[in-house]
């Protein structure tokens, strides 16, 4: 298995990972602005500022909805709260999408093992968001009693940020908006 082609083949997928690590050196909020569902996401966070707090501290784990979940809330709405002068009902929103540390799929399922069903997260916006298992999927509940799913876990994962991204399916409310 030493043999010149396989250091050869062995040499150009660490080039290529290298590569790739040097190329996503942007903080996660900035990718999930480079995926094309989750535009309204980054105009919400460019609208708030929080891009700044992203950046300068972490790690952060992010619940991101989808552009889909976003209509299903209302488009309008989110359209009226970016372009609204006074950003604190748009801030409050985003910010429950943002907990503090790395909450891989992985660990948030030991937390849900270690309390018996359900784990509880509190948000950087301050209120909790609590998890479970229907079936395979992690659910996320609001204190409103709204449910997201997790579509996609650890989409964010790589060694030059130690963010995580989730994307869901709804968006989460700190309350009735």
């Amino acid at each position: 298995m030493n043999t010149p082609a396989t250091k050869f083949l062995l040499g150009i997928c660490l080039s290529l990972s290298l590569c790739t690590v040097a190329q996503n050196t942007d903080k996660s909020i900035s990718y999930t602005g480079k995926m094309d569902n989750h535009k309204i996401l980054l105009a919400a966070v460019n609208a708030t500022e929080l891009g700044a707090l992203l950046q300068k501290s972490g790690p952060f784990t992010i619940f991101a909805p989808s552009d889909a979940a976003f209509e299903k809330f209302s488009n309008n709405k989110m359209s009226d709260l970016i372009n609204a002068k006074d950003k604190s009902a748009l801030k409050s929103l985003v910010s429950y999408h943002i907990v503090a540390g790395q909450l891989t799929a992985s660990r948030m399922l030991r937390a849900i093992g270690r309390g018996n069903g359900i784990a509880s997260f509190t948000t950087v916006q301050g209120k909790k968001l609590t998890a479970h298992l229907d079936g395979y999927d992690i659910v996320l509940t609001d204190p409103v009693g709204n449910m997201a799913r997790i579509t996609t876990a650890d989409l964010n994962l790589d060694m030059e940020n130690e963010d995580v991204v989730h994307e869901i399916d709804r968006v989460i409310l700190p309350a009735q908006m």
